[in-house]
């Protein structure tokens, strides 16, 4: 453990780096009596938490052609307490004003009536704005006054919230005590809240209004989610806030969180990306803008199993649909029905897409079909693309505006399918998601996509505290083995979806067989007993998972 750090020495040492590193002003709000509105921040009330003057000043700059009168009624409607709707969807609400702006008609210098869009953020040029470090400020409450410890703002808006412990006391009591209170005691607070910041400096975790304690997340990496992280060291030092400074706080970083990585799912949960998604994705980002000299191999995601992929994808999606200009069509692969199903209702679920801007062909006709009216996002599986093997696949659409997005790699199994694919849609550009490395015969998948882009594995994972360790042990290998080939068998079925009703049969049958290897009852027998004589004996270990493969493949 590090020698005694107290809330203020984190404080200070917070505030000093935002300011000295990263251009924040700073603003201490401290007075003896909390009612003393003469605390420096122009509020009109105590209980206000937005810096009017602050975001009208911001506002006149950002949007010269919108007259003054326009601008105050945008600020009227940003101010609103929304008393009658739920903190979640006041959020949402002015999550969304602040990404679009809020929409104001007003009379043109003709007379004319005008629509418009009030910016209160300038996301493409974080210069543009004005950032703020406000300490110690009294904001009235339901039943008295809370004063959280740091609240950044961007313009008179606080969009972040940070709640300190000394280091000698568990970080959980600054969500329990601090975070939990605030909630109850001053909404207001958290209707612009972005995300919040919880730390003790030997331990820092991030997360957003609507996650439990076991939702909030470590941040320790910057901009390599390769780097080594020395849990022990930075306990020892207390630094484990420096990395979310660094790697969260800094100005552009900041914005492009706050306008790319914040989603709602189902208007009831508020999600934010965690650490490697933040990393991972704006790699996956930065490489799109070289997809003509990459030929559309926008590379391999490889992120490892429960690190929310499906989110990933949507990250990925909704930045390049709201920082690109261009008719662009993400065709997101599959090759199961329940899988597709899953990420498409996320993608529903988030309102990255609707379900008039969405697809979900039947057959290469209908997704032929739906590229040619430029959905904007299809969904499919790879068996779709299965096509008589004397014949050449058709052209399905020759727009470099595509691109492919698959889901799972596992291009040994789909080889032919993925020859269909490239031929049907030969211009579009390519990046794969996988949560498992290329090895062996799976390296292929990096001649169709190229190299990886973002990698994180199982370990990291671990070191994360996001995942607990999993130790594998194989057992009854004589059972693993049985019937030698059935796995490639399998395979090759895969590939014969699309058949004619007599060779649907004919499929069905082989599948019949196969199925009744797997269960039969002399195998399951041997395996049922395995478990009941060797899990309770084993001593306790922690919790246990029994994967009895039911095909010939290595563990």
């Amino acid at each position: 453990m590090p020698n005694f750090i107290s809330e203020h020495q984190i404080e200070q040492a917070l505030v000093q780096r935002l300011q000295h590193r990263h251009g924040f002003d700073v603003l201490n709000c401290h007075t003896v009596n909390a009612k003393d509105l003469n605390d420096g921040s122009n509020r009109a009330r105590k209980r206000d938490v937005i810096l009017v003057d602050r975001v009208r000043d911001v506002a006149l700059r950002l949007n010269p052609d919108i007259p003054p009168e326009a601008i105050e009624n945008a600020l009227e409607k940003l101010c609103e307490q929304r008393q009658a709707m739920s903190l979640i969807a006041a959020n949402q609400e002015i999550y969304g004003l602040l990404c679009d702006g809020i929409p104001v008609t007003f009379d043109n210098a003709q007379g004319q009536s005008q629509q418009g869009r009030v910016r209160l953020l300038d996301f493409n040029v974080p210069s543009n704005n004005r950032y703020l470090v406000v300490t110690q400020l009294w904001i009235k409450g339901r039943r008295g006054f809370c004063r959280p410890d740091v609240l950044l703002y961007v313009n008179g808006i606080p969009l972040v919230l940070i709640a300190l412990k000394n280091s000698t006391v568990a970080l959980r009591n600054a969500y329990d005590d601090n975070l939990t209170n605030f909630k109850a005691e001053i909404p207001q607070l958290f209707l612009t809240n972005a995300f919040c910041v919880l730390s003790n400096a030997v331990e820092t975790k991030v997360g957003s209004i609507t996650a439990q304690w076991q939702h909030y997340f470590n941040w320790l990496r910057v901009d390599d989610e390769k780097q080594q992280i020395d849990r022990t060291a930075i306990r020892a030092q207390g630094t484990s806030l420096e990395s979310v400074i660094e790697g969260l706080l800094p100005q552009q970083k900041l914005l492009d969180y706050v306008e790319n990585f914040v989603l709602y799912d189902k208007d009831t949960q508020k999600i934010i990306a965690q650490n490697y998604q933040f990393i991972g994705v704006n790699r996956a980002y930065g490489v799109f803008f070289k997809r003509q000299e990459l030929a559309g191999k926008l590379g391999v995601f490889w992120h490892t199993q429960g690190s929310d992929k499906d989110f990933s994808m949507i990250f990925y999606v909704r930045k390049i649909f709201r920082k690109q200009t261009g008719n662009f069509t993400f065709v997101v692969v599959t090759d199961r029905d329940d899988l597709d199903s899953q990420i498409y209702h996320n993608f529903l679920h988030t309102r990255t897409v609707s379900e008039t801007e969405a697809a979900q062909p039947k057959n290469s006709k209908e997704m032929r079909k739906f590229l040619a009216q430029n959905k904007r996002i299809v969904f499919t599986l790879i068996q779709k693309f299965h096509w008589n093997k004397d014949r050449e696949y058709p052209e399905l659409s020759a727009r470099n505006t595509i691109i492919v997005i698959l889901a799972k790699v596992h291009c040994s199994q789909y080889q032919s399918l993925m020859a269909n694919m490239c031929k049907g849609l030969p211009k579009a550009n390519y990046l794969a998601f996988t949560d498992v490395p290329l090895l062996g015969r799976e390296r292929k998948a990096n001649a169709w996509f190229g190299s990886y882009v973002s990698e994180y594995n199982f370990q990291q994972s671990i070191d994360d505290g996001a995942t607990v360790p999993l130790f594998y042990r194989k057992r009854v290998p004589a059972v693993l083995i049985q019937k030698e080939g059935l796995s490639e068998r399998l395979r090759q079925n895969l590939e014969n979806e699309g058949l004619d009703e007599a060779q649907q049969t004919g499929l069905e049958q082989r599948l019949t067989k196969a199925a009744k290897i797997i269960r039969r009852d002399e195998r399951l027998e041997k395996i049922a007993r395995d478990i009941v004589n060797h899990f309770p004996r084993r001593g306790y270990l922690g919790k246990g998972l029994c994967r009895y493969r039911s095909i010939n493949s290595p563990p």
